[in-house]
């Protein structure tokens, strides 16, 4: 089974360079199938984890960044594949 776990912030203003760069560089413990990070317009970083395990198994996750860094609490989700074309 697949399971991917997404990570979500929106960085304060002008420091969405600076939350990418943080995002990127955290490392986890054990490594995932794949990790895709995304910026996207107002300064949000999206960084997907693809790992091989059940969703509700117990995997490492990013981290909260630094509060003034972020504007809001980061969200998280989690996805179990059903389909892969």
């Amino acid at each position: 089974m697949t399971v991917a776990l997404m990570w979500e912030a929106r960085a304060a203003e002008g420091r969405g360079g600076e939350l990418l760069d943080w995002a990127r560089s955290q490392r986890l413990d054990g490594a995932p199938v794949r990790r895709e990070t995304f910026r996207a317009p107002q300064d949000r970083v999206l960084v997907i984890t693809w790992w091989d395990a059940g969703l509700d198994a117990e995997l490492p996750e990013i981290p909260e960044p630094a509060p003034e860094l972020v504007t809001r609490a980061v969200h998280r989700w989690r996805f179990e594949s059903v389909e892969l074309v």
